[in-house]
């Protein structure tokens, strides 16, 4: 790197005998004397002012900068100068992740991170200045696993701005950082006498969505994007193969979360209430654009639709028939005249996948198995919500060994043990 430090306060220029003769410049004692001048990789020339007194700290300077080049760690001033807002909106431009999850990070940044944060420069960010973030996230009303997501989407702009060249190592990766503890509730699920109440109390063309989800695990989104060419009654399968999602208030269709599609064993019974569903309430052809707002057509024969053979809007549905269905089943109260009813996060539609996934692990189905039918990304995910739901390992394997070691009493002469 070639640079050099220019002092704005003297200048050299030949004298009458052709020496060089020291002279002050218009500039003398006026700002800053020092500008340590310099080359960039990209081919422009850098600087930086120093006061008087300061000449070996901005040769120092200069000397850091051109070690920084030499490594790879050189980060260009003016372009960090950018403030987080301003990196980020650019960064979000540049996502390729599907539209809804871009919608809901820039909607997280745009609440939580661009009040406290979104002003700063990014070459003035300090491991302090990501601890504030997060104590006042935690003193804020968001819960702990909202936090984290906040504090997620932080991070990764934060990094994508090192892989830029415009930080050289991230706030977010000091020690001294410590991300949201994550305080995720215990799933409690529904008794069989709450599925078959709620499902008592929706309305009759409704009722078949209660068996798919408490029979095959559905999210709420595939049971309104289920078609008719999901069922295989000869092979006693339904393919989970799209959702219905809803971007900026526009109804899509697209494929189940985590792109992951997947057979689920169909019921006899679930097959038999589709058939009489099928029969009361004819499929309907719905077209809706794939993916995105403006993205290609799509045309599918919905199972379920409203009164009016339309789309069932999940907004709706879970205000006029859902909660009213859960009031009844004394799940939640009975709200006041011209009151709304009140939140039941814990008994959206969402409980019948739990439900779901409880029968089965009673039943001694395997993690995998029921990791597959639920769509996850991992048996992982699964084994972390649901390991509670699965039968107590020490019940078995006292189980296991009375089988094999009577009680004393039954055989006086004791088991006919193994070598």
């Amino acid at each position: 790197m070639a640079g050099h430090i220019q002092d704005r306060w003297f200048k050299t220029s030949l004298g009458p005998n052709g020496k060089p003769v020291r002279e002050k410049t218009s500039r003398f004692g006026i700002g800053m004397r020092y500008r340590a001048r310099y080359i960039g990789p990209d081919g422009t020339e850098k600087s930086k002012s120093f006061p008087d007194k300061q000449k070996r700290l901005a040769e120092r300077w200069l000397s850091e900068t051109a070690a920084d080049m030499a490594r790879g760690h050189y980060v260009d001033p003016r372009a960090a100068r950018i403030t987080f807002k301003g990196y980020a909106e650019k960064w979000l431009k540049g996502q390729t992740t599907e539209l809804s999850s871009q919608i809901e990070v820039e909607r997280r940044l745009r609440l939580h991170a661009f009040p406290r944060i979104g002003a700063r420069p990014l070459d003035s960010f300090r491991p302090q200045h990501i601890r504030e973030l997060l104590a006042a996230l935690e003193a804020s009303p968001i819960g702990s696993s909202y936090a984290r997501n906040v504090y997620s989407d932080v991070r990764a702009v934060l990094a994508a701005a090192v892989d830029d060249g415009l930080l050289s190592r991230s706030p977010c990766g000091a020690k001294s950082v410590r991300p949201p503890t994550s305080d995720p509730r215990r799933v409690v699920p529904w008794l069989p006498v709450h599925v078959r109440t709620v499902r008592a109390a929706l309305p009759e063309r409704y009722r078949a969505m209660a068996d798919v989800g408490a029979g095959c695990g559905l999210r709420q989104g595939e049971i309104v994007g289920l078609a008719e060419d999901a069922l295989d009654f000869e092979d006693d399968t339904l393919r989970v193969s799209r959702q219905v999602k809803l971007i900026r208030g526009k109804a899509v269709l697209a494929p189940p979360k985590c792109n992951k599609e997947r057979d689920v064993p169909l019921p006899r019974s679930v097959a038999e209430s589709l058939r009489r569903h099928m029969d009361a309430y004819k499929p309907v052809e719905v077209t809706l654009p794939w993916r995105k707002p403006d993205g290609p057509k799509v045309t599918v024969r919905l199972l379920f639709t409203n009164t009016a053979s339309g789309l069932v809007w999940r907004s709706n549905f879970n205000i006029q028939e859902w909660k009213p269905a859960l009031a009844a089943a004394g799940l939640i109260p009975e709200p006041e005249d011209g009151q709304p009813y009140a939140s039941a996060r814990e008994h959206g539609m969402h409980a019948l996948r739990h439900f779901y996934a409880s029968v089965l692990l009673d039943a001694g189905e395997s993690i995998k198995a029921v990791s597959e039918y639920l769509g996850h990304a991992d048996p992982g995910l699964t084994l972390r919500v649901y390991a509670h739901l699965m039968p107590a390992s020490r019940e078995r394997t006292r189980k296991a060994i009375d089988r094999l070691f009577p009680p004393a009493g039954r055989d006086a002469d004791g088991p006919e043990t193994a070598p």
